[in-house]
């Protein structure tokens, strides 16, 4: 926590200490309006670039994700796709220069609500302007330009990574080489916005959301942690849940059918103690305007905004290689965006794979079944 000039405490959400923090606009111009005098970004990277530059794989996040992809001399703590990336693993940093880009909007060290505002001296909160995707793609460019990086051997964005990767290969089209998407979409479902909405109103419902002027010290963490259980449910699968708890009750329940545990802290069944211990978690590193704001603009998504259609959005794209990845189990982001995808990158012209692979861990997958995925993708790459 650091204090402001106004002596309020503002919190840094910086996942690590190895992010590094690059000032890459002195103004900047949001898709839907609004404008900041700087933006920042935060990134981590792996590997050495190479005299031409050729080798360069970028990753964009996910919404709770930081840019701590994996570990690193700097800091050993494992990252968000540690067995993923890494000296001979299917991401390999021996030949590879590992990039990954904490978004704009992420409370993790890219300019976002929580980012000072140095004209007031306060946190920008609900004055920071509405975010879109495109803008996370801007911002990401902007950085890239910062870094001499001209072209991508590779991008890669799972969900809303992406969709920040889909509206990269189709707005800066001369960039971007070849492309991995997991689990994504080109325009946002009417079941991920319900949820995504639900989510949204029950961090405002909170009333120490007061908001969005909460307290830094006191801030609505009941709120962020129901939306984190709500999104649990979406994120993994019954088939999962079922193998994995069934009807397995913890050791220390003691409810009976005239108590519900008010206080939050007894769950008679695993699967509920399971979802208060990641909610928790996740409460306690990640704001909560912040994730309006990145939810938000999930929501907002359409890349057939920038064409007469999807498929004429996505023919704007100049790709040579794509694998699209689905999981059947997946239902916040079901096969058929990803046949949609693949379809509409094939017709653009690029030599698309597109696999469904067989997890039960729903939207998750890619973060849990390394094996299935690290194959897909180290062929892939190899192949490059």
């Amino acid at each position: 926590m650091k204090k402001s000039e106004d002596n309020k405490v503002v919190p840094i959400f910086k996942h690590d200490n190895s992010a590094i923090i690059e000032k890459v606009s002195d103004s900047f111009d949001f898709q839907r309006g609004g404008h900041l005098d700087e933006v920042s970004m935060a990134y981590e990277t792996w590997g050495t670039l190479n005299k031409n530059k050729s080798n360069v794989i970028v990753i964009f996040t996910g919404l709770s994700a930081s840019s701590h992809v994996t570990s690193s001399e700097h800091n050993n703590s494992a990252g968000w796709w540690e067995s993923m990336v890494g000296e001979g693993r299917p991401i390999d940093t021996t030949h590879n220069y590992v990039i990954c880009i904490n978004t704009l909007g992420s409370c993790f060290g890219s300019t976002s609500p929580v980012s000072i505002n140095k004209k007031t001296g306060k946190p920008y909160r609900l004055a920071f302007p509405e975010l879109t995707v495109e803008d996370m793609s801007k911002a990401s460019n902007l950085l890239l330009n910062k870094l001499d990086i001209k072209r991508i051997k590779l991008l890669i964005g799972p969900s809303l990574g992406g969709m920040n990767a889909i509206a990269f290969a189709v707005l800066y089209n001369k960039v971007v080489e070849n492309i991995l998407l997991i689990s994504t979409a080109t325009q946002a479902s009417p079941y991920a916005i319900a949820i995504r909405s639900l989510q949204r109103e029950i961090i405002r419902k909170d009333p120490l959301w007061n908001n969005g002027f909460y307290s830094y010290e006191k801030p609505p963490l009941n709120g962020v942690r129901i939306a984190r259980k709500i999104g649990m449910t979406s994120y993994r699968s019954a088939l999962e849940w079922s193998q994995r708890f069934g009807r397995k009750k913890t050791s220390n329940a003691e409810l009976n059918q005239n108590t519900f545990g008010v206080d939050n802290t007894s769950f008679e069944y695993e699967i509920e103690a399971y979802l208060e211990h990641q909610a928790i978690k996740f409460q306690n590193v990640f704001d909560a305007n912040c994730y309006l704001y990145l939810s938000r603009a999930m929501d907002w998504f359409d890349i057939a905004l920038h064409g007469k259609s999807t498929l004429d959005a996505l023919s704007k794209t100049k790709l040579e290689r794509a694998l699209v990845l689905g999981v059947t189990s997946d239902t916040l982001f079901p096969l058929q965006q990803q046949k949609e995808i693949a379809e509409g990158l094939s017709q653009a012209g690029a030599k698309v794979q597109y696999k469904e692979l067989n997890c039960i861990q729903g939207h998750d997958s890619f973060l849990v079944d390394i094996e299935t995925f690290g194959l897909e993708i180290n062929n892939f790459i190899s192949n490059l």
